[in-house]
């Protein structure tokens, strides 16, 4: 392993594998894992590096090597990527600003980002942290493929918030609005473009932004977000009602996906 300066690194030990993370050496192996009590050099001075043995291989932190050889090693959480730079000086990792607040849903269907630190109040007057957003993704709105002003009014669905917690984890709902939006315009844009759905201009189907308790066990979820579960259902039954929901879910405080709820009737 070589930078620009010809710097390397030095494992002696009888084998040598790399953990592939940056937070925690290999906690979680199946197999025992012991400290290592194996010397470690860089360009032949000794170094001080937490590494631990498995099954007769030496695991070590990437971040350890990079901070030791003087390469820098950081994460694109976007990508899931581990980035290593031999060219880029080490640097430690600029943590995640927390927002430390108590957040208000928006009620009138514009865009809530979430951020860690975020405190949402849930109605059992607990109040849920958001730890992680890796995985949360920032996309535009449909734009319009037809006149939308031919539709009825749109009515949005309040912002509720669903809190769950047992022997599985923490979990929270949230009702998000701007998507329940995405789904209505995918609605308008694949209406609009079939004349079974109208008559004399007006339309023969209906949508609703709320799907009733008593349909939930007929009611289809899916992610990530598909147009197509939307379009392909319009396109097979264009004169019916449509009801539509979104939530997104967070699994002990991490953002894990937006559930679209679909059902036609």
């Amino acid at each position: 392993m070589k930078n620009s300066r010809r710097k390397e690194v030095a494992l002696v030990a009888s084998g040598i594998l790399l953990g592939a993370t940056l937070a925690a050496p290999v906690a979680g192996a199946a197999l025992p894992a012991q400290q290592s009590s194996q010397k470690i050099t860089v360009d032949g001075k000794s170094v001080q590096i937490e590494a631990y043995s498995i099954n007769g291989s030496n695991y070590a932190k990437i971040r350890d090597i990079g901070k030791a050889a003087g390469f820098n090693v950081s994460y694109d959480a976007a990508s899931s990527t581990v980035v290593i730079s031999t060219t880029e000086p080490y640097a430690e990792d600029t943590p995640t600003p927390k927002s430390s607040k108590v957040v208000t849903l928006p009620a009138d269907g514009s865009k809530y980002v979430p951020h860690v630190g975020d405190l949402i109040p849930c109605g059992d007057g607990t109040e849920y942290e958001i730890k992680d957003v890796a995985r949360w993704k920032n996309t535009p709105l449909p734009v319009p493929g037809c006149d939308w002003e031919a539709f009825p009014t749109l009515t949005l669905p309040e912002p509720i918030v669903k809190h769950y917690c047992d022997q599985y984890g923490d979990d929270l709902f949230v009702r998000n609005v701007y998507e329940v939006r995405r789904m209505v315009y995918t609605l308008y844009n694949a209406l609009g473009d079939e004349p079974d759905a109208w008559r004399d201009g007006k339309p023969l189907f209906k949508i609703s932004t709320e799907i009733p308790t008593e349909y939930e066990p007929y009611t289809e979820r899916f992610w990530p977000w598909r147009a197509s579960e939307i379009t392909d259902t319009v396109h097979a039954c264009p004169n019916v009602r449509y009801y539509v929901d979104a939530y997104d879910y967070y699994h002990n405080n991490v953002y894990m996906y937006t559930r679209y709820c679909f059902m036609s009737i």
